[in-house]
């Protein structure tokens, strides 16, 4: 079986799902590209606990985990089925890692799985499930969850890393295009870091990039491209670019082990 690339994705706002864009559309580009998956795997910052978890749901909900937004992202459904094999295969992975993974039979699929899935696979007809993102990790053991769940690329999982590349909510403005110099900034290095194959300048981002403090007030949303890295660590790396919406939010997102040039799109759209 073909070892699948790895994933990182900036899920932006949850109106992402009405409004794709320039990375909704190379996020669709990418998902008729990709060889197609048995299964997608998401780890996102909108489902952290204190140890590693796994969804078994067999049809899983989508919930709709934020406010204050137009009322029609409430009606959203992205009725996927669930991956119970690869789930189970996904917990044995990281207990043979040594953490003490469990399932969770009830949980469904919050906006970092379902709101970019919508654009990769808009027909929702791949199973999907989620591994939590612990609280603990930090950089290091981020990539080391990323290399703890790696062979299940090898099995047909394509795993997604669900975070954003800046994210610095105090300074969020819902539909300013005006891009913030710094957030700018900050992801150039991260994309030149990721072209690179520098996987220390990854690691060390939010303690030695321009402007990381700002760019990340928090680490949760950054940490999901470690995983998908680690998860991968190899070249050559692809940039899928996404520009910066609502003024601080950067929407690139990378593919780790594939070149991928939104030109190939088997099916371009009008």
């Amino acid at each position: 079986m073909q070892t699948l690339p790895t994933l990182f994705v900036s899920h932006g706002a949850p109106t992402f799902a009405l409004d794709p864009g320039l990375a909704g559309a190379r996020l669709a580009a990418l998902g008729r590209w990709l060889p197609r998956p048995q299964a997608v795997l998401v780890v996102s910052p909108h489902w952290m606990t204190r140890q590693p978890q796994a969804t078994l749901s067999l049809r899983p909900a989508t919930i709709h985990d934020f406010g204050g937004f137009d009322p029609s992202l409430y009606t959203l459904q992205y009725p996927a089925a669930g991956a119970h094999p690869a789930a189970r295969r996904a917990l044995e992975l990281l207990q043979a890692a040594g953490l003490s993974a469990t399932p969770d039979a009830d949980r469904g699929l919050d906006h970092g799985a379902w709101v970019p899935l919508m654009h990769l696979y808009p027909h929702a007809d791949v199973p999907v499930f989620q591994v939590s993102l612990p609280a603990w990790l930090d950089a290091d053991s981020a990539w080391d969850y990323g290399r703890a769940l790696a062979p299940l690329a090898d099995e047909g999982v394509l795993i997604v890393g669900s975070g954003s590349l800046t994210h610095n909510l105090y300074e969020f403005r819902l539909g300013d295009p005006h891009a913030e110099a710094y957030a700018a900034e900050f992801a150039h290095w991260v994309r030149d870091a990721v072209l690179a194959g520098d996987p220390e300048r990854l690691r060390r981002a939010l303690a030695i990039a321009p402007h990381a403090r700002r760019a990340h007030p928090t680490a949760e949303h950054y940490l999901p491209l470690l995983v998908a890295a680690g998860a991968s660590a190899a070249v050559p790396a692809s940039v899928i670019e996404g520009g910066i919406v609502h003024g601080v939010l950067s929407m690139d997102s990378f593919l780790f082990g594939a070149d991928f040039d939104p030109s190939q799109d088997p099916a371009p759209t009008a």
